[in-house]
């Protein structure tokens, strides 16, 4: 059964807007006409796609792969923005507990700046170009900040701030951002449940993808050899099917066939397609593959989701996942095109 729009909101509107949008985003063939491009011959095709604008206002300083990469950034922030300006009421309140998880991005990026050394120059030209007044924050953040524990201070009074504010002052990265991932995905969960926000469908959906992140942390902790006391800390909160016991069982198996043999005893859950990714992970040396075939399942469920639900957050989140994906897509494309890989390999890590 669909669940429908309850409380004020351009609900038919905003969806109707979102699948029109979703309509003019480049399908399978164009993606893979794409291909067998060269940088300078992509941004131009790209262009009609609509990343002219972007495209135009990055092209007095940059070229081939640098320019694709800034405009690709600008325009995703842009298009975000739009869409947020679109919503209304309780619709807006509802799509902006996705769209937040961009800002902690934005700041996992910020993070690994100053912890890798690259100063806010460098920071701009690479991936917040200073022509996008939405990285204007960020920058200066970055500029002011020499050790983690200063970037963190300086976002105080920030929900991505709250996220970090408890974390020890000489902790790794890895450590915050494992912590900007709990405090995003706590405070969505919470959000979804409250009665401003209420939407069920949404709700799993967010769990489901809670237990994705949860199984590939667990597999990567597997490959690094780390303990289960560690691996137990890794763990997120508030997952649909991972919960209590079985996520301690999870976090407690010692192999990835003990972790399967977990998973299988979950209801409803079919393992045969991760098995499956797991078995090519194995063969590649990395976890691409798992990550691809569950953000795949994630997306497919925003489909059907979306189909379902015509009066909901759900076409308009399905765009924006759909969006996100096609700038990630050129991303990779182009990235792999300037680093002299094989199309073969491209494709493999694209998700067309």
């Amino acid at each position: 059964m669909g669940e429908i729009a309850v409380g004020r909101g351009n609900w038919a509107n905003a969806s109707a807007r979102s699948k029109a949008r979703k309509a003019n985003l480049l399908n399978e063939t164009q993606m893979r006409q794409l291909m067998q491009q060269g940088p300078d011959t992509i941004a131009a095709s790209i262009a009609d796609a609509g990343y002219n604008k972007e495209l135009n206002l990055y092209s007095s300083r940059l070229s081939g792969a640098d320019l694709i990469e800034a405009a690709l950034s600008h325009n995703l922030d842009r298009d975000l923005n739009e869409v947020m300006g679109y919503c209304q009421g309780r619709l807006r309140r509802i799509v902006s507990v996705f769209a937040l998880r961009f800002s902690y991005h934005n700041a996992k990026t910020v993070l690994r700046a100053v912890n890798s050394g690259i100063s806010s120059e460098d920071l701009a030209n690479m991936v917040m170009p200073e022509e996008n007044d939405l990285n204007t924050d960020w920058l200066e953040l970055a500029n002011q900040s020499n050790t983690l524990a200063d970037a963190a201070l300086s976002m105080r009074g920030t929900p991505w701030g709250s996220g970090i504010s408890g974390v020890d002052s000489d902790a790794p990265l890895q450590v915050y951002e494992d912590a900007l991932d709990r405090h995003y995905y706590t405070d969505a969960v919470s959000a979804l449940k409250s009665s401003g926000y209420q939407h069920r469908a949404l709700l799993i959906h967010l769990r489901t993808e809670i237990d994705y992140r949860n199984i590939i942390n667990l597999l990567r902790a597997l490959r690094q050899n780390i303990s289960t006391e560690q691996r137990s800390e890794l763990m997120l909160e508030g997952g649909q099917k991972l919960r209590d016991n079985m996520l301690r069982n999870a976090a407690q198996a010692e192999s990835e066939e003990a972790l399967i043999e977990v998973l299988r005893r979950l209801p409803n859950m079919d393992t045969s397609g991760l098995e499956e990714a797991i078995q090519a992970a194995g063969e590649s040396g990395g976890l691409d593959p798992v990550v691809s075939y569950l953000e795949s399942q994630q997306r497919d469920s925003l489909r059907r989701l979306s189909h379902r639900n015509p009066l909901s957050a759900f076409p308009v989140i399905y765009y924006l996942e759909r969006k996100v994906l096609e700038v990630r897509n050129i991303r990779l494309l182009v990235r792999g095109k300037a680093a002299g890989l094989s199309d073969e390999v491209i494709e493999a890590h694209m998700n067309i």
